[in-house]
């Protein structure tokens, strides 16, 4: 199986980021953590993006806050498909780091998920690995099976309480 590259460009955004690497541990696909940061470490960043493939990833999940840049030098530098978190800061309330993780040139791709939003940056890696990964798919088919579930016995309480 592929790993996935988890960047972040400070490990002030280690919170949100443990996040998508509990969420990969539970699925268990196999992941590497690494602080770049795109403005400060640009050289080691570029690096690490130009030679993710040939090291055995299978994507890279890059968050940052406020300019957040990370995820599109990841992107100028790998065909690999980069999943951008765009991390909650003081300032904006993470707006800034949304707009810059989402608005970028076209070639640039970047998938982007919501702010902060690092569980969905990891089942989207794990659901590209499951594209030829019929275990993990299954997986993600029980979770999927496990949250309707969940949902529908919430239904069930609350008709009950309010339903004639």
């Amino acid at each position: 199986m592929k790993k996935i590259a988890v960047v972040m460009g400070s490990d002030s955004d280690l919170p949100v980021v443990e996040k998508a690497i509990n969420t990969l541990k539970e699925y268990g696909v196999p992941f590497e953590v690494h602080v770049y940061s795109a403005h400060r470490t640009p050289d080691e960043a570029a690096e690490f993006a130009a030679s993710a493939r040939e090291n055995g990833f299978g994507a890279i999940i890059a968050a940052a806050g406020m300019a957040a840049h990370l995820a599109g030098a990841m992107a100028a530098r790998s065909t690999l498909p980069v999943v951008g978190i765009p991390v909650k800061s003081v300032s904006l309330d993470g707006v800034d780091a949304l707009l810059s993780t989402v608005q970028m040139p076209s070639g640039m791709p970047v998938a982007t998920v919501a702010i902060n939003g690092a569980v969905n940056a990891a089942l989207l890696c794990i659901q590209m690995l499951a594209i030829t990964d019929e275990a993990l798919a299954a997986k993600l088919d029980e979770a999927r099976k496990k949250g309707a579930e969940k949902v529908l016995a919430a239904n069930r309480a609350v008709e009950e309480k309010f339903n004639a």
